[in-house]
């Protein structure tokens, strides 16, 4: 769930229906108090009420101490992993399903309690709402359980960190699904001049709001730019932060636009406050950074850690070495170009990798000599030459602040057999 209240709120609205319907039940059929089933029915008010007033009290404790607890355990594993990782933690879907398990009892309790009847003679126990009550209540139990356990290992360091690299490589697969194949000649030998130079208006595209640029539908708006008969030449990707009246992009065109068909291109775009994983790749890899830097931090000085997001950052740009990044120049049905994209590229990616773990690394033998032996691996799935440039520079990086900062000798020759294998 993309929110944290909608399963909560589902499940409260659930048990509503439910006491209601267990009600009529009740109400509707005659159970008789004999063999061994009387040891599982209330045959008393008194009882009734009470075993309701208990469950409902239980539940709606229990749900605000479990959850006062986790935002302790949350706020110092933020100071340590970052804050941007809470978000994790609640789109997380046991989370969810504990806070509407425990208010829906305690809301479901309240309203069999309050069916309990015994005025003037006439006396209604709901046994089979109370009975599913009380069976509620035990799996509330089983799932604090399961809650905590969930919890204590959820904010352990190796854990997170594999959480987030699970995510990365569903992402990569999902973004770049095939495999590298032989180099596009036709579109590098693109004349966009030539292109542009057919179209006789050109439009600025502009940003009607500040924020993060978090999702682009390029399907909808190739469909607008054919239909417009245009190019358009963007100039942000998702993940980028706009100030208002900045350019989006260019729209070229044989003759203008009217108002409503430019809010039809602006709408394609979705701007919001904060910025979401769903077309940024660098935001994930970004969380996974933001991990290693505060590791290697003074304060913190947890060079493990630091290594074990090096190596799950390595798998990903392994993947990513082999796979065939998207071209930016998109065409319709026709083979005319109607977009040209701000794509991501594999040295972008590798940047927003390693470059800020890099700099943060200074002084960490060991974790200077994995981000060498990280480029060494992904320099062996590497197979085109433009991408073996860019490991081979980051290589030279990682040797030179080794050289500034690794003061034991046969650390540094270690160092520096291992670059030799990469450098030429």
């Amino acid at each position: 769930m993309s929110t944290f209240w909608f399963l909560p709120v589902l499940t409260i609205c659930c048990s509503v229906f439910l006491s209601v319907g267990l009600v009529y039940l009740d109400n509707n059929i005659i159970i008789t108090h004999e063999g061994w089933i009387r040891f599982f029915l209330v045959n008393s008010s008194d009882s009734a009420r009470s075993i309701l007033s208990t469950i409902s009290g239980a539940m709606i404790g229990v749900a605000g101490t479990v959850f006062s607890v986790t935002l302790v355990a949350l706020t110092l594993a933020s100071s340590q992993f970052g804050s941007r990782l809470i978000k994790n933690f609640m789109y997380v879907r046991l989370n969810q399903i504990v806070l509407g398990s425990y208010i829906s009892t305690y809301l479901y309790c309240l309203l069999i309690l309050n069916a309990i009847k015994d005025v003037d003679g006439y006396i209604f126990i709901p046994s089979i709402s109370i009975l599913i009550a009380i069976l509620a209540a035990i799996a509330n139990i089983v799932l604090l359980i399961v809650f905590i356990h969930q919890i204590a290992i959820s904010l352990q360091a190796d854990k997170i960190v594999s959480d987030i690299s699970d995510f990365i490589s569903t992402q990569v697969v999902k973004m770049f699904p095939e495999k590298m194949g032989e180099e596009n000649d036709d579109l590098n030998s693109i004349d966009i001049e030539a292109e542009i130079a057919q179209y006789g208006v050109c439009i600025q595209v502009k940003a009607p709001r500040n924020g993060y640029l978090q999702y682009i539908d390029s399907e909808t708006l190739m469909t607008l730019v054919t239909e417009y008969n245009g190019l358009f030449k963007l100039n942000q990707r998702p993940g980028g932060f706009l100030v208002e009246g900045i350019e989006i992009g260019v729209l070229h065109l044989e003759k203008g636009l009217e108002e409503k068909e430019m809010k039809k291109i602006l709408n394609q775009f979705v701007i919001s406050k904060t910025k979401t994983p769903q077309q940024d790749l660098e935001y994930s890899i970004h969380q996974m950074v933001e991990i290693a830097a505060r590791a290697l931090s003074p304060g913190v000085n947890d060079p493990y850690t630091a290594i074990a997001c090096i190596d799950n950052l390595t798998a990903t740009m392994a993947y990513l070495a082999q796979v065939d990044f998207p071209s930016k120049y998109r065409f319709d049905d026709d083979q005319n170009l109607r977009v040209i994209a701000d794509s991501l590229d594999f040295e972008g990616v590798l940047n927003a990798a390693f470059n800020q773990i890099r700099q943060f690394s200074g002084g960490s033998t060991a974790v200077i000599i994995r981000l060498m032996e990280a480029m060494e691996t992904i320099n062996g799935f590497v197979k085109n030459e433009k991408h073996k440039k860019h490991v081979i520079k980051h290589a030279q990086m990682i040797l030179n602040i080794g050289e500034q900062t690794i003061n034991e000798k046969n650390d540094l020759e270690d160092l520096v057999n291992r670059s030799k294998r990469i450098l030429p």
